[in-house]
């Protein structure tokens, strides 16, 4: 269920399901019905205003009233245009409607425990206007939760951007598979708490689809996770080797990182000789010199390293190497005036994990651009380097197009060195073996997920940590 779906491809999947035998006023009855429950299993008895819009939404607000009503719950429902006009399944459903159909100049906001946002939901491709606007805005003022109808009504679903005016939904309740716009900012905060509903379109749509993008969840990537053997030893499971510098803090942080995670030995370079790493921490002086070891599998440089022309050298030197890099921080700033030459040296796996800022100086002609899905395929592409563009919607995109978004990370996240420990997390399951794309998947998932088991007062130290029992919840 992992896989998220474009608004195209979602009127792709119906259209292939009412193609193949399912009738469409069948996936309509169950759309409705999964609002209607969501509605009756989340909140208490009391008053329920539908807004009903011109299309196929609609026709899903005309079921989940005409349910709530035949349950009991008073419905008053407001239809946005002419009844006259709906089409199709739209047209049958209100016709199965046997109360007061309002309109919008009729509505009060001020009578009701709860609103169904059944206005627009993804089928919308500009702002809301004139009446639909002020419905909207209106929903929004009132104070009252609102469910929403498949995606909240002003959103785009592949983007999460407002079209302009958008209803700010307590829940919203999805059908078959979700859409980019769920999870990408600021979509996900409209959306509230997100259901997922099974309407009855079979999933063999998707080999026709053939989606590029899904949600991050351990399905992706368990099953290539790696585990310790029993016939294995330390040296099996893969060397890890940080750049470090003056500052050996986050070098350390992302040293723990790729240990916990799994890396048989972790080494840092670092220049400072009065650093003694802690725990199992090896110490070399000499980075370049270091790389002579090829038992050093995977390599790690941005952390405290400064951005001066010795990381510059030092990065192009382990590209030379062609194993597992993963660059970070100093060492992606470090070629901000000229990013030219990061991208030529790239021929073996790597991961580039930049925030925003960073983004922005390694790829200033993509920055500007709205949809962060879109931004992240093409600076992966023109990198040929998977690229974690880091943020509370996480995007790991592959230079072949495929992407996913992460959705599990907590606002606690947001502290000094988590990133340093995500770059040592992903150094670590690149040492072991995953390819890029999958370590860096389940780094960042596993990264949430560690930070959850940390909970509030989280500081960067605590991730290696927390990650033990998060760890052993997978392995049950």
């Amino acid at each position: 269920m992992s896989e998220l779906l474009t608004v195209a491809q979602m009127a792709e999947a119906d259209r292939l399901a009412i193609a193949g035998g399912a009738q469409g006023l069948s996936l309509m009855e169950h759309a409705g019905a999964a609002v209607a429950d969501a509605v009756r299993l989340n909140y208490s008895y009391g008053s329920v205003l539908v807004l009903c819009g011109p299309g196929n939404n609609g026709g899903d607000g005309f079921v989940a009233a005409r349910l709530l009503d035949r349950a009991g719950w008073p419905v008053r429902l407001v239809l946005l245009g002419e009844r006259a006009a709906l089409k199709g399944d739209a047209a049958a459903m209100a016709a199965l409607w046997r109360g007061p159909v309002l309109t919008p100049e009729q509505t009060d906001f001020t009578h009701c425990d709860v609103i169904i946002d059944a206005l627009f939901g993804a089928g919308l491709s500009r702002a809301p206007d004139g009446l639909a606007a002020q419905l909207i805005a209106a929903a929004n003022a009132s104070g009252k939760p609102i469910v929403a109808v498949d995606l909240p009504s002003g959103l785009h679903g592949d983007d999460g951007k407002p079209l302009g005016l958008a209803i700010r939904a307590d829940r919203t309740v999805t059908f078959f598979r979700l859409k980019p716009g769920h999870l990408l900012l600021p979509g996900r905060v409209h959306c509230g708490v997100i259901a997922l509903a099974d309407i009855g379109i079979p999933a063999t749509v998707l080999d026709v689809i053939k989606p590029r993008q899904a949600r991050n969840e351990p399905g992706l990537w368990q099953g290539v996770l790696p585990r310790p053997r029993l016939d294995g030893h330390k040296y099996a499971r893969g060397h890890v080797l940080v750049r470090g510098g003056r500052q050996a803090g986050a070098a350390r942080l992302a040293a723990r990182g790729a240990l916990r995670i799994g890396a048989g030995l972790c080494t840092i370079a670092s220049p400072d000789p009065a650093y003694a790493p802690p725990d199992a921490l090896m110490r070399v002086d000499d980075f370049i010199a270091a790389l002579g070891d090829p038992r050093r599998n995977a390599l790690l440089l941005g952390p405290g390293n400064g951005t001066g022309e010795e990381t510059r050298q030092a990065v192009l030197a382990a590209l030379k190497t062609k194993r597992a890099c993963v660059l970070d921080a100093d060492a992606l700033s470090a070629f901000a005036d000229d990013p030219a030459p990061l991208f030529a040296a790239i021929h073996g796996p790597a991961v580039l994990t930049p925030h925003d800022g960073e983004f922005a100086r390694l790829f200033p002609d993509l920055s500007s651009e709205g949809n962060k899905l879109a931004r992240a395929r093409k600076a992966a592409l023109r990198a040929k380097a998977v690229l974690v563009l880091k943020g509370a919607d996480t995007v790991i995109a592959s230079p072949e197009g495929f992407a996913v978004i992460n959705d599990n990370a907590p606002p606690d996240l947001a502290t000094a060195g988590a990133g340093d420990v995500l770059a040592g997390f992903c150094a670590g399951l690149m040492a072991q073996g995953m390819k890029p794309l999958m370590a860096a998947s389940a780094a960042v998932w596993l990264h949430g997920a560690a930070a959850s088991e940390s909970g509030p007062g989280l500081i960067a130290d605590d991730l290696p940590e927390a990650l033990r029992p998060v760890l052993r919840r997978l392995r049950q």
